[in-house]
Order: structure tokens, then sequence, then C-alpha cells
């Protein structure tokens, strides 16, 4: 694990989304928007496809959060705006999305990431921060 001492650079996570990943996300959150599961909805609404659930790409940056603070527990805070949909395609390769952080301050027993979230080389979630126990 890198230390977390201001300016570090995190160990980067990447994660791969398929279609069966965003009807098990359905299931256990109770979200059964069809954006998440029906191409031709998806489509119909204006967007490029199947989109995976944002609180389900937030999740992921916690879990690479949670390896950052040590393991569970330690998280105090985490935040984002959601600004590109992640778009899963059809088929077992799915899309992948990568977490990468850098230690934006340490004060007062609390560590400050900052998050970037990527899918295709672009950012998916915007201002994301996490603020760590020491």
């Amino acid at each position: 694990m890198t230390a977390l001492v201001e300016g570090a650079e995190l160990e980067s996570f990447s994660y791969r989304i398929t279609r069966a990943d965003l009807v098990a996300y359905a299931a256990a959150s109770g979200d059964q928007n069809p954006i998440h599961q029906d191409e031709d909805v998806a489509v119909a609404v204006g967007l490029p496809g199947v989109i995976a659930h944002g609180m389900y790409t937030l999740a992921l940056a916690a879990r690479a959060t949670d390896s950052w603070a040590g393991g569970p527990g330690r998280v105090v805070s985490l935040g984002a705006k959601f600004i590109r949909p992640v778009v899963v395609p059809a088929g077992s390769a799915g899309v992948e999305v990568t977490v990468a952080g850098q230690v934006r301050s340490v004060a007062d027993g609390r560590v400050t990431v900052a998050l970037e979230v990527t899918c295709a080389g672009e950012k998916v979630l915007g201002g994301a921060t996490a603020v760590l126990d020491a």
C-alpha cells in the first residue's frame, strides 16, 4: 500500500463491468430502470446504449478507497457528481472503469483524496473526493 502522505499518487484499480453485473446490481439495489438493461429503451431516451447505474460506478470508487484506507470502516465520506454515463456494451467483454487517486491533504487524523474515475479515457465522475481516517 502506498503511504498516505500529501501529494502521493495512489495505486490505480480497474474494474470490468458487464451487462450481467448490471442485472445483479439492479436486483440487489432495487433499481430496475430499463436504461440499465434494455438497449432499445436506453437509445429511445437519448442515451448511447445501456448505461451502468451511477451508484454502481460510485461503489467501485468506494471499493478502491477502502483499499487505500487499509480496509473497510475507515472511509469517513465519499462524494462525486455523475458527469458522463458508463456505456456497457452487450457481450462478455463489457467495459473497464479505472479509479485513481491522489492525496490532497493530511490533517487532524484525516486524509483527503482526490479521485479520478474514468471509462475509455473519459472522466465519468466529477469532483470525486474521499476523506479517510489516517
